[in-house]
Order: C-alpha cells, then structure tokens, then sequence
C-alpha cells in the first residue's frame, strides 16, 4: 500500500507501505487524515532501497524546488545508489521499502510548475493521494480518472487551479473511494461517479446542470456528500433513501428550485443540512421529523412558506444550529422550540410571523448557562474501512454565515460553537419582550429590531453580562432605559431607535461611547450622547445670562434704595426731634424762632 500526501504548507510527506507490512490504521497524519502503522524503521546502513522505488523518488525530485541543495544527496550515479540513506528517507528494516519520506525544512517546494505531475500516472500501488493547495493549473489526464489505481482509497486535489470538464471517474471499482476536488475552477455537468464513494466534495467550482447522476452512487458507504457553491439547478431528486449513512449534506449557493423531497426524511443518522442560498420553495416535509440526529439545520435564503414546524422542537432535541432567515414562513413561534435545550444559534429573521415571543426562552439551557459550550461544530467523518473493524476518519466543521451587527460573518468550527444568538427581527411579533430573556446569561448577541414590541425593556437585562450586541430598534417599546443596562460592559453594538422611550439615557461610558443615531425617534430621551438635555440639567445660553445678570442687579438696586431711605428718614427724624426732647435750651431756642 501507498501514500502519498503534498500540501502547499512546508512540511511535504510520501509514505509507501507495503500492504502486508500494515497492521494497523487509526491515527493522524495530517488534520484531514487519521492513520496509525505498525511498521518498523531500521538502520538505513544495513538495508538496500528497491531499484523501482529509487527511480520513483528521482522522477519525484524533478517536481520539487530545492532552494538550499538539501536534496543533493538523491543523486542517479552508483556513488549513492542506496535511496534508504538519502535526506528525509527512512525505509523498512524487514523489505528495504520506502516508507517515509520527510521534506520539512525550508527551501523545499513542491512543483516547479502549473501542470499536473505526470509521475502520478504511472503511480499504481497508491493508496492516498494529497495534492491540496499546490497551484496546478491544468485539466486532469481523463485516461487517469477512468483507470483510477485500483488501491487508491482518497484522492484530494483541492484548492487548486484545475480547470475545464471534470471526466467519468472509475466506476469499476471495489475499495471504497473518497473524492475531494473541491475549491478549484472545473465545469459542465457532474459526471459518472464510483458507485461505492464515501467521500464526496465538489465544493466552491463551477459545475452546473442537474444532480440525478448521483443517485448511481451506493448509499451504504456514501457520509460526505457537499456541492455547495456551483452553479446546479433543477429540482432535488428523490432518491435520498439509497445513503442511509450520510452525515453531512451540503446544497448550499446553487439554483435548485421546487419542494424538498421527502426521502430526506429517510437520513436518519444526517447532523448538518444546509440547503441555504437557493430557491426552494414550499413547506418544509414533515419527513425531516426522523432526521432525529440533525445537529446543524440551515435553510436560510429560500422561499420556504407555511408556519414553523413545531416538529422541529418536538423531534430534533439535538439542534444546536436552526436558521430559517429570510423566507415566508407565518404563524406564531411554536412553544416547541423551547424544547431545544442545546440550541445555541436561533435565527427566524425576515419572515412573516407574527404572535408573541414564547415565555419559555430560558428553557435554553445552552444559552443560559455562563461559560458553558454544549459543542464545537466538528466532528469525525469516516471514508474507509478495514477488515479489522478500523476506519480512516477526515475530520470535519461545520461553516456557516452569521448575522451580527448588522453585517454577515462566516465562523466554523470552534469559534461558531462560541456564540449564543437569537434573531428574530423583520417579523411581526406583538407583545412585550419576555422577562425571562434576562436568564440567558451566555447570550451573545439579541436582535428583536423592526417589530410590533410593546411595554418596557425589561429591568433585569443588565444580567446578560456576555452580551456584545443589542438591537432593539424600530419597535414600540416604552418607559426608560433600564439603568442596569450600564453594567453591560462587553457591549459593541446598540440600537435603541425609533421607538417610545423617555428620560435619561443611563450614564455609563460603554452607552454614552454610541453614536447619537441610535437613540433617535424616541419620545423624550435625554442626556449623552443626546444633545437633548434632561429637566434640571438645562445650561441658559450667555443672552439669557446676561438680561437676567441685568434684571438681577436692578432689582438689588431698588431694594438698597428703598433701604436708604427708610435709613436716612429715621436718622434725620431722631437726630433733630431727639436733640430738642434732650436738650431745653435748644427746645426754648427752636419754640422762640417758631413764634418770631
């Protein structure tokens, strides 16, 4: 058995087993590739490489820059003619066969040009071939695909530039086979396929047309199955039943239209849906209920219509992932999704529905417990299978698109099992938002924005300690802004606009720091970032300061004139009727002029 595994990373490695030297298969090689061996590596002196594989590895070094001549040692002459003591070589101390081959120092590139490498197609003892990320830009040897190595069990020749018609691959085969051909520039229709494929991703091209071919494909081996982003068309056929054991299904970004089939239904073991960015239409069938396993459900950007399933809550419990964003879904949120104890990300954003927001929101255990992530959106997908029970696993995460703050984000993996979101807005909801919004304390992110929302914010939001973002905006909410909305100090987005609310705007840095746009359209909010100033705090223009300076000091003015006077008329009063009682001469004196 072979290997042979090429990125565009620094660390290149070619490993060719022996089939009866393998013992067993289970851990990594790479983080797309589990693989264990039991095959011991000896003293290079004592051993002699075989002739085949020494010519294998000098038509090899033609495809590779050697920038600093560390491979000066694979020479052709007789001087060295022992592969097994070559740089990076280690072979078998049993058979001589090569088993690794190690370029992980600088200076060594794999591919000194665009083409695909001829030396693979004389390659037919290959178990794994890895050529991701390598710049190839060519079409694949059609003669290549149709008479595939009969040992081959993964062929990965993604993100390249792999262009034109992508040719009938191999059908006559009896090992299981996992294809990744994804992110690169090939077109036309899908063409015929191994029947006993495990491994299916055709991701990020250009292939356009329909899809029925694959239903040629045996379904007791088929896990992996992703065409997102192409240019398919047409509706989905019915023939869904025929891979029970599919894990991942994603038809996300193409032009399919009409109902999803209900042999969907029938993929009872499926964890990820994605059938976003497309145009079905209809209700969702009532067949997805036995999708029990779902974990990921992303059927946003479709044309879907009728009320939200409550099937969803009832028979899915492990949905962690649910978006039905912008379709024509009606009715009432069903109480049933408050079942969804590990839901971390709720979006029914831009739809029709209408009714109040369920009570029960705190039952999302996910969301309410701080600091506590149910799960990391990765997990193992197996595409090969031993005699011994072992399997070959490519790991795999989950990617979807997230709205926040008012823009799009793509997060995967562990960074999507971080968030806790809800999106309800553009709907129609009534009512008051639900106290009990105030328990989910790992909340991340609560956008209930363009509805019919009435009574007041409730007091305890400032619990939602994680909270990054809040958009309450175009609703018709009313009282103050509860003050314990300043404790919310991980705050980055807040929209408060346009609804119904008064007074004083909490004085906290985190608010005030918001641009004044997002207070706007309220009844009679006041202070920063405002320029409405709150009663009390009003500061008189300098105008007005001086007229009323002026008014001031008149009145003080007057009432020291009419002080003086009172002052001075009972000084003079006492100063003559008082000299004249206390002295008789000058009484005698002031009566004598008086008569004279």
């Amino acid at each position: 058995m072979a290997m042979i595994t090429l990125t565009g990373g620094r660390s290149f490695k070619l490993l060719l087993l022996h089939a009866f030297l393998l013992t067993m298969l289970s851990a990594h090689m790479s983080p797309a590739l589990g693989f264990i061996s039991g095959v011991g590596v000896g003293d290079a002196n004592n051993i002699r490489c075989i002739e085949g594989e020494r010519q294998a590895l000098l038509e090899f070094k033609k495809g590779l820059v050697d920038d600093y001549g560390r491979l000066s040692s694979w020479q052709s002459g007789d001087e060295n003619k022992n592969c097994c003591n070559w740089e990076g070589v280690r072979c078998s101390n049993l058979t001589g066969h090569v088993l690794e081959l190690h370029l992980s120092n600088d200076g060594i590139k794999p591919f000194g040009g665009p083409r695909f490498p001829n030396w693979i197609l004389t390659q037919r003892n290959v178990s794994f071939l890895e050529i991701s990320n390598t710049n190839i830009s060519d079409t694949i040897p059609a003669e290549w695909l149709a008479d595939l190595p009969p040992t081959l069990k993964r062929l990965n020749l993604s993100n390249n530039h792999i262009y034109g018609r992508l040719p009938n691959v191999s059908t006559k085969r009896l090992n299981e086979l996992a294809i990744d051909l994804s992110a690169n520039s090939l077109e036309g229709p899908v063409p015929h396929l191994p029947t006993n494929l495990t491994i299916l991703n055709l991701s990020k091209n250009q292939f356009s047309g329909s899809i029925s071919s694959l239903c040629k494909i045996n379904g007791q081996l088929l896990a992996y199955l992703d065409l997102s982003n192409n240019r398919l068309s047409g509706r989905l056929p019915n023939c869904f039943m025929q891979w029970p054991k599919l894990l991942i299904l994603n038809l996300a970004g193409n032009h399919f239209f009409g109902e999803v089939p209900s042999s969907l239904g029938s993929l009872s073991v499926l964890e990820t849906l994605s059938l976003n960015n497309n145009n079905f239409s209809g209700n969702l069938p009532s067949s997805l209920r036995n999708c029990s396993s779902l974990i990921v459900m992303d059927m946003r950007n479709n044309r879907f219509s009728g009320n939200v399933p409550a099937w969803i809550g009832e028979s899915l419990p492990s949905l962690i992932f649910l978006s039905l964003r912008s379709n024509m879904f009606t009715g009432s949120i069903p109480l049933h999704l408050c079942w969804l104890k590990y839901l971390q990300i709720l979006d029914l954003s831009i739809n029709d529905i209408s009714g109040t927001i369920p009570q029960c929101l705190n039952n999302f255990t996910a969301m309410a417990q701080k600091g506590n992530s149910f799960f990391n959106f990765g997990r193992w997908i197996p595409y090969s299978y031993e005699n011994d029970g072992s399997s070959y696993v490519q790991f795999y995460f989950d990617s979807v698109m997230v709205e926040l703050k008012r823009n799009e984000y793509e997060y995967h993996g562990r960074n999507l099992g971080l968030l806790k979101i809800i999106n309800l807005s553009s709907n129609k909801l009534i009512g008051k938002l639900p106290s009990e919004i105030s328990s989910l304390l790992d909340l991340f992110a609560l956008n209930v924005s363009r509805n019919k929302l009435i009574g007041e914010i409730p007091q305890m939001i400032g619990q939602l300690k994680q909270l990054e973002s809040l958009d309450m905006s175009w609703n018709q909410f009313c009282g103050k802004i509860p003050s314990s909305m300043s404790e919310l100090n991980f705050l980055g987005f807040l929209d408060l606009s346009y609804n119904n609310l008064s007074g004083k705007i909490p004085s906290s840095t985190q608010i005030r720091g918001f641009n004044a746009s997002y207070f706007i359209g309220n009844r009679a909010l006041c202070g920063p970032p405002l320029t409405q100033k709150c009663p009390g705090e009003e500061t008189p223009n300098r105008n007005e300061a001086t007229a009323k300076d002026n008014e001031e000091n008149g009145d003080e003015l007057v009432k020291w004139f009419y002080v003086g006077t009172g002052f001075g008329f009972a000084l003079g009063f006492w100063g003559v009727c008082g000299s004249l009682v206390l002295k008789r001469s000058w009484r005698h004196a002031y009566f004598l002029l008086l008569d004279n």
